[in-house]
């Protein structure tokens, strides 16, 4: 089920789950490709990226990453990670955008005709249920080509199409030009811990 030229398309981008499945597979993403890629498809309505920021950090090594986004078609919706220190005494941070992705999408479904869901947590199957009862499409993008494979089953079954991000990766991957001429990404999350975010 491809997307149709005069589709409305929304993007919602899990930005720590996009970089651990891409990860995964051995590459980077190149986030203005993944941009053309998509607004090839359809009418590209917008395209939100979330992600949870250290706020005490002088230098956060995303930050990079974000300012591009920002400044270069995304919406960004970060929120402060939380640092905690779990019952073996080691230190951890968290901080799970999954309400602000859910809501703004709910939020947004109206103006669109078919999102595009870049994340792969099985509670979204819910969420991807509620939007198509709204008569919009959902595709989801992510791994099962990796080991293991970082895709819930209840979504992918869910959705109305599933986009392995292996298929993908010709067309969005970061190439060695796009990083020696400080394309997106460059200090970015490739340098961040994604279970941080």
């Amino acid at each position: 089920m491809e997307a149709h030229p005069q589709e409305r398309i929304g993007l919602f981008v899990d930005g720590a789950n996009l970089y651990a499945a891409a990860r995964a597979l051995g590459f980077e993403i190149d986030y203005k490709n993944l941009l053309k890629v998509f607004a090839a498809k359809g009418r590209l309505i917008c395209a939100f990226y979330y992600t949870a920021l250290l706020e005490d950090q002088e230098y956060s090594p995303i930050r990079p990453l974000v300012d591009w986004l920002d400044y270069n078609g995304y919406t960004l919706v970060t929120k402060p990670a939380k640092e905690f220190t779990d019952a073996t005494g080691r230190r951890k941070i968290t901080g799970n955008m999954d309400i602000e992705l859910a809501i703004e999408t709910l939020d947004m479904a109206p103006y669109l005709d078919h999102i595009m869901l870049f994340s792969d947590h099985g509670d979204f199957r819910r969420l991807v249920e509620a939007i198509q009862r709204r008569g919009v499409r959902v595709t989801v993008v992510r791994t099962v080509a990796s080991n293991p494979p970082l895709a819930a089953d209840e979504l992918r079954r869910q959705a109305d199409r599933f986009i392995e991000l292996q298929e993908l990766a010709p067309q969005i991957a970061r190439t060695q030009a796009a990083h020696e001429s400080g394309g997106p990404g460059d200090d970015g999350p490739e340098r961040l811990d994604p279970a941080a975010t």
